[in-house]
């Protein structure tokens, strides 16, 4: 697989995700602006719950410069983590499945999400494995009898 960077021109969907971070045991509210993929993106307009509210459709070139990509969102929101690989990597999977590009014209923004909070989307949430999760086997499972 190609870690290309994206001609400037190459088409890519950013969207406006409502998530939430843990501060001190208690769930606070976040808006993140995020690259989503085409899958993702196709998934997401057939109806799936998401916490996606709004889709905005630029080139990669104008999705690196944050000053003008920030405009087109709510102040406040903020940049998701490793923006700029995820950015690249939305990017490629458009150039891989270009057919993906056609439900949101270029420079357009989509708002009609199944935006829904009911499974809230913890961003800085620690899971804990612990001997309780491993599942238990027969004591023959590795044994050839």
């Amino acid at each position: 697989m190609s870690q290309e960077i994206p001609p400037p021109e190459a088409y890519v969907v950013l969207g406006l995700a409502h998530c939430f971070v843990q501060v001190e045991g208690k769930l606070q509210p976040v808006e993140v602006i995020e690259p989503i993929p085409s899958a993702a993106l196709e998934a997401l307009l057939h109806g799936l719950p998401t916490s996606y509210s709004e889709a905005h459709a630029l080139t990669y070139g104008t999705a690196q410069d944050l000053e003008q990509v920030q405009q087109q969102f709510p102040p406040g929101a903020h940049w998701c983590d490793d923006y700029g690989d995820r950015l690249a990597a939305a990017a490629r999977t458009y150039i891989a499945r270009p057919q993906s590009t056609r439900h949101i014209p270029l420079g357009e923004t989509y708002r009609n999400f199944n935006t829904s909070t009911e499974r809230k989307r913890v961003l800085n949430s620690e899971r804990i494995v612990t001997a309780a999760d491993n599942v238990k086997q027969h004591a023959y499972t590795h044994q050839v009898l």
